[in-house]
């Protein structure tokens, strides 16, 4: 393990050396940094469907000739969560839901940090696609023992034009090891009645060494649609490492209860994901 980590961690550095040598005469050595390097696969099965296999890879570079503003950001994810800055809470693996490779999408981008807030990204996915982000982020410590997050994107995409996301989460810290978390995220494109939404209250507890035990209640749907809560459904996730500090497993166990636009009934099906992450 620790040699396929050294492996993976040296080919990000190779990979920053060279952008990095498309923007000047700066060596890479000279300030540049490798920063939230997460490689992961995950497997999920869910009642009556058939099982699914999705590998992620996910990193940022600093680079020196761009400065202390600018980075570099690159990896494969799911073309609708990226473009549109989706949370993690809400991404199709935590979800359960079937992931397909037709969905997935090598991506490759510039960032810039204008402000302390605000951050704007342009970049391009599968095809040589473009898309631009602009975020907005911030949080607030409302008292000892509750936190805001505030996050607004505008993106546009070639496909369909521009776009919004909106996520407000809420923390309250019951003690040092548990806490209670609202999270909620909204997004409109033209492709949507409405608006597209997805919200979830959980329990958070931590048992040490990155243990953490969760349990959520879920709900998603858009606005205008014959079925406007088009999914609900619990989740418990258990994750922990199993090698060091930088190599986790996660285990998330459930149930949900789904709607299609073509059925008035409403179904129901278990579903079960396991995964591994590297963090380089």
């Amino acid at each position: 393990m620790d040699t396929a980590r050294r492996k993976v961690r040296g080919f990000a550095h190779w990979l920053g050396e060279e952008v990095n040598d498309w923007f000047g005469d700066k060596p890479f050595s000279e300030g540049g940094k490798v920063s939230r390097g997460r490689l992961s696969v995950r497997t999920r099965w869910q009642e009556d469907e058939s099982s699914s296999t999705s590998v992620r890879f996910r990193a940022r570079f600093k680079l020196p000739n761009l400065e202390d503003k600018a980075y570099i950001f690159f990896g494969q994810e799911n073309e609708r969560e990226l473009v549109s800055d989706q949370p993690e809470t809400f991404s199709r693996e935590q979800l359960l839901a079937e992931s397909r490779k037709s969905d997935q999408t090598g991506f490759l981008g510039l960032g810039f940090n204008l402000r302390d807030h605000i951050d704007l990204r342009a970049g391009v996915r599968g095809g040589l696609k473009p898309y631009v982000q602009a975020r907005y982020q911030r949080e607030w410590a409302l008292s000892a023992a509750n936190r805001l997050e505030f996050r607004e994107t505008v993106f546009w995409r070639i496909s369909d034009g521009f776009g919004s996301t909106t996520v407000l989460n809420l923390e309250h810290v019951r003690s040092p090891s548990l806490s209670f978390r609202w999270q909620n995220a909204a997004t409109v494109t033209k492709e949507t009645d409405g608006f597209a939404w997805s919200s979830s209250v959980g329990a958070f507890k931590a048992f040490g060494d990155s243990r953490l035990l969760s349990l959520e209640a879920l709900a998603s749907g858009e606005t205008g649609a014959d079925a406007e809560v088009g999914e609900y459904g619990i989740r418990m996730k258990w994750e922990q490492p199993v090698y060091r500090e930088w190599l986790l497993a996660e285990l998330i166990v459930g149930h949900f209860w789904p709607r299609d636009e073509d059925s008035a009934d409403r179904g129901r099906s278990w579903a079960v994901g396991a995964g591994l992450e590297m963090r380089f």
